[in-house]
């Protein structure tokens, strides 16, 4: 396997089936709660890039010369995503001094709306995925990360209003 594929399949995960974008997600998950732990949502922010950048380059590179480089064991753009959604919640612990975990509605909410997003790909999330590029792979699965990011956050906001 070239150093391509294995990043672009996320050392392999991309390769699990059935269902191969929601094993990325959640290999997502607990990587997500490393980052947070070691270095807070600055280092969480800085990977989720780091993670976009490389997926772009990886994508690119294994796809090299398909008409379509959306193969479904490319994974690291759910990785990303996944990452982009859960930012908030990294966020809103550092800020709140909770423990990350606490917040597992949100957790919950940034999992199942990102798939919803990345599945249903409504509006620019579908125009994007249509770009059959390296940059429109990684592109639609961010937009779906940002689209569930704001739905955690949107959540949060109604729970947090009815409790006060």
């Amino acid at each position: 396997m070239s150093p391509a594929r294995f990043v672009a399949t996320w050392f392999g995960v991309g390769l699990l089936r059935p269902a191969p974008g929601t094993w990325g997600s959640l290999a997502a998950l607990p990587l997500f709660w490393a980052l947070h732990i070691l270095g807070g949502p600055w280092l969480a922010l800085a990977a989720t890039v780091l993670v976009c950048m490389l997926g772009w380059w990886a994508v690119g590179a294994a796809a090299r010369g398909a008409a379509d480089p959306d193969r479904s064991e490319y994974v690291i753009d759910e990785v990303a995503g996944m990452w982009i959604a859960l930012l908030p919640l990294s966020f809103g612990a550092r800020a709140s001094g909770a423990d990350i975990l606490a917040l597992y509605p949100g957790w919950i909410v940034a999992f199942f709306g990102f798939r919803l997003f990345d599945i249903w790909k409504p509006g620019p999330i579908g125009w994007a995925d249509r770009q059959k590029t390296a940059l429109g792979v990684m592109l639609d699965d961010v937009l779906a990360g940002i689209a569930a990011g704001a739905l955690v956050l949107a959540l949060a906001a109604v729970w947090h209003i009815l409790l006060a």
